[in-house]
């Protein structure tokens, strides 16, 4: 009777907790014969017993494909420590299966066979995932394991795990691709670690660009390099076989160890990392991992292999960015093969030389250099002349009359002349200190977009494209009106020349501007900066400009003026508005820039009609890209201070242009300062921080471009919401819908975005970190841009307290 009694009482238990067995499968530690897990949008997983780890299925961004992999189970955001098919994505309802005969595989919605262990030959009794984060095969008749996660790392390493000799790490392809990259790190016999570069066709190794120091191993002593372990307090060494030696290569915070979760990874980059992390985390908890440290230390000043592109790939350069990222950038007038992946390097936005007499290069007058300082491809090299008189200009000549020549360094009394591909590329203001690189390029090829951060030098300010006029000049005075004319139609030479993306501005007089504007009648609009009119340019009656007249700029220092203006008009980027040109004259300080014909977001936002979600999903990320150039990648970071729908602009496809940025910094020192009385109309732009504190870092443009972006979701103005549902901050609203899942309210009636709930959540969840009280807890911009696309996860938000304050 007792065996019937226990049935029925399971059954009462699977029909009141129908979930049950789930849960107690996850948490037993044994993964029997015939389990499986389906890849889909919340599939489950299989934890160890403490729950730390979990294998199952990571989705891809906002792809329906999936990796199979082990990550940290109790942080927020998904940290993987080990997949199974990078180059090989799964589709949605794939399965991976302990089939019933013993056998683990993944396999497609088909049956396909997509990945299964290497060297698993025995029969599987079972799987467990340990909570050291080692996901192991077993068979129990045996007393053998068959297969572990720690013995095939992908890219890597937890404590309690070694690296064997010759044991390899693989770099993933790029931060979105878990395809094998182009960096390996390898424990050779000597007991050095190096770092090397494959070639990404047949694997073929380079020559290491980092290799630690060998360990000495006494002749005759029995001693050899065994392995490379990484102990529970983040420690990671080389222990020596029949001896007690040990070489330390990177450590942890031992004093504190059992408070910290450890792992070492060599990133996309090439960088081998030590990171740990507080293991205090929670819903309100903002802990994220820390680097404790990096190998090599300068990845851009790293010995290069004299085969392969280096670092970078070819025609690009590597530097290092404020945060000690390397970046890879291209020279002006090339641009990156692959924008998503910019180690896959550059190419010319112009033919390559023929060294025909029909090229362009062979026509000396149509051929100009741009300036790289501190910057050079070192092994590039074919040919190399000095003198005494060997300057700069000699040194331009000589690679113009040379048609193989694409690049000259120029250093001292020497020039090197370089052809493509450019390989090893990096900038150093150590090495090449003295250095200048010579880019030879077209002269009417020029391409409105960005400036390489080595290239730049500050501000960065306001608005607008380049001017047709201006460029004709500047060409007419190097070459003449009748040269120039011989080389292109005059219809063609004006598309071409209004898309010239000039570093030097043209100085126009008042009276010129005055005409223009029709005495400055046809108003389109007032910011905080000054007053925008609709002109013609006598010079260019076929288009249209905006001629901003600033107020309240410091009138001291004409020629400081001048230098800010004009390093406004070095800042190139597709989603700013480039500056045409400038007034400096008596009490008159005016800025021209080329005219938007679809005015502001904030227009578009707010009007009678509502535009399409994927168009706001598109200007979003546009503004996110143009802040995040401002802010990470000129040389030096420039703050806009006043980002709002107003100060976007959209050009004729409606790409947005952030306007405005740089300007806080030709305003005099009291307008800089945001007034009590002044912040009621922009509230949700302006961080706390900033009228509290008068602190300014890049953090309040991240907090303004949270505010914008939850009206950009739901299309409601922060400052019209406020009057018409009595004083509730648009951001307390959208909060409670969130937290009360009803974020379709949000959207009303919008099809197009309730079919795009989950992208809908991904922003609304972007928003809620941007507008953080506290700025540290606000992502970087380029954190920001990344979450959108769906690169790296967005972790729960925690309710942004006290952000928006009564005034009265």
């Amino acid at each position: 009777m007792a065996f019937p009694m226990l049935q029925h009482a399971v059954l009462l238990l699977l029909f009141v907790f129908p979930s049950w067995p789930l849960v107690f499968s996850q948490a037993n530690p044994e993964i029997r014969l015939g389990s499986s897990l389906i890849a889909s949008d919340n599939s489950s997983s299989w934890r160890s017993p403490s729950g730390e780890f979990a294998l199952g299925f990571h989705q891809l961004g906002n792809q329906s494909l999936f990796l199979l992999a082990i990550w940290f189970e109790k942080i927020p955001e998904k940290t993987l420590v080990w997949y199974a098919n990078g180059d090989n994505p799964a589709p949605k309802g794939s399965k991976v299966e302990l089939t019933s005969d013993g056998q683990f595989m993944l396999r497609d919605p088909k049956g396909e066979e997509i990945w299964r262990p290497q060297k698993a030959d025995n029969i599987v009794s079972h799987a467990t995932m340990l909570d050291t984060g080692n996901f192991v095969l077993e068979d129990r008749n045996q007393n053998l394991t068959v297969w572990e996660s720690f013995k095939n790392p992908v890219n890597t390493i937890l404590p309690t795990q070694v690296l064997e000799l010759g044991g390899t790490l693989y770099s993933q392809k790029s931060e979105s691709n878990y395809s094998k990259g182009r960096f390996q790190l390898r424990l050779q016999p000597g007991g050095s670690l190096e770092l090397i570069t494959v070639d990404p066709e047949s694997g073929t190794a380079y020559e290491a660009y980092y290799r630690s120091n060998s360990i000495f191993v006494a002749p005759n002593s029995g001693d050899s390099v065994e392995r490379m372990i990484f102990d529970e307090s983040g420690r990671i060494y080389v222990l020596l076989r029949n001896g007690t030696g040990t070489v330390n290569i990177a450590s942890g915070s031992t004093s504190s160890s059992g408070g910290h979760y450890y792992r070492a990874t060599l990133d996309h980059d090439g960088v081998f990392r030590l990171y740990n992390r507080d293991k205090k985390v929670g819903s309100h908890n903002t802990s994220s991992w820390s680097v404790m440290k990096n190998t090599p230390y300068d990845i851009c000043d790293a010995t290069p292999s004299s085969l392969g592109s280096g670092i970078c790939g070819f025609n690009s350069y590597c530097i290092v960015d404020e945060e000690g990222l390397p970046q890879c950038l291209c020279p002006d007038e090339y641009s990156h093969l692959d924008p998503s992946d910019r180690k896959q390097g550059c190419k010319p936005n112009f033919e390559l030389p023929s060294c025909q007499k029909d090229g362009w290069e062979g026509n000396k007058d149509a051929v100009e250099f741009r300036e790289l300082a501190a910057t050079n491809w070192p092994l590039s090299d074919y040919q190399l002349q000095r003198g005494p008189d060997f300057d700069k200009e000699k040194c331009k000549q000589s690679c113009k009359d040379d048609c193989l020549c694409a690049v000259a360094i120029h250093g001292g009394d020497m020039c090197w002349k370089k052809k493509l591909p450019l390989s090893n590329g990096r900038h150093s203001k150590i090495a090449f200190k003295y250095t200048t690189a010579l880019i030879k390029v077209p002269k009417n090829n020029a391409t409105p977009r960005c400036r390489d951060k080595s290239t730049l030098t500050l501000v960065g300010s306001v608005i607008f494209g380049s001017s047709a006029f201006f460029n004709l000049f500047l060409l007419s005075a190097i070459l003449g009106v009748a040269v120039f004319c011989h080389q292109k139609k005059p219809t063609k030479l004006k598309s071409v020349s209004s898309r010239f993306a000039t570093t030097i501005v043209r100085t126009y007089s008042y009276r010129e501007l005055e005409v223009a504007t029709h005495g400055f009648k046809e108003k389109l609009g007032r910011g905080a900066f000054g007053t925008v009119y609709k002109g013609v340019l006598a010079s260019d009656p076929g288009g249209a400009v905006a001629v901003k007249k600033l107020d309240k700029v410091i009138q001291e220092g004409e020629k400081e003026f001048e230098t800010e203006v004009a390093a406004i008009g070095q800042t190139h980027h597709r989603n700013l508005v480039g500056l045409l040109g400038y007034c400096n004259e008596g009490e008159h300080r005016l800025l021209v820039y080329e005219f938007m014909s679809n005015g502001s977001l904030a227009n578009l936002l707010f009007g009678i009609s509502r535009p399409e979600w994927s168009q706001r999903v598109q200007i979003a990320s546009g503004i996110a890209r143009g802040l995040m150039y401002l802010h990470e990648e000129c040389r030096t970071q420039i703050i806009h201070c006043d980002i709002k729908p107003q100060n976007i602009l959209l050009d004729d496809h409606f790409t947005p242009r952030i306007s405005d940025f740089g300007l806080a910094k030709l305003l005099l020192a009291d307008q800089t300062r945001i007034t009590r009385t002044g912040i009621r109309g922009t509230i949700g732009y302006f961080a706390p921080e900033w009228f509290r504190k008068g602190s300014i870092t890049a953090k309040v443009d991240v907090y303004s471009y949270g505010g914008m972006l939850l009206e950009m979701i739901c299309c409601k103005s922060s400052v019209v919401f406020g009057d018409n549902e009595e004083e509730e901050a648009l951001t307390d609203w959208a909060y409670e819908c969130y937290m009360g899942g009803k974020l379709e309210e949000m959207v009303e009636d919008d099809e197009e975005a309730r079919k795009d709930m989950k992208r809908v959540e991904t922003m609304v969840k972007v928003a809620f970190w941007c507008i953080q009280e506290d700025p540290g807890r606000r992502p970087t911009m380029r954190k920001v841009s990344q979450m959108l696309d769906g690169v790296v996860e967005v972790p729960v938000p925690p309710r942004p307290f006290g952000v928006f304050m009564s005034l009265s």
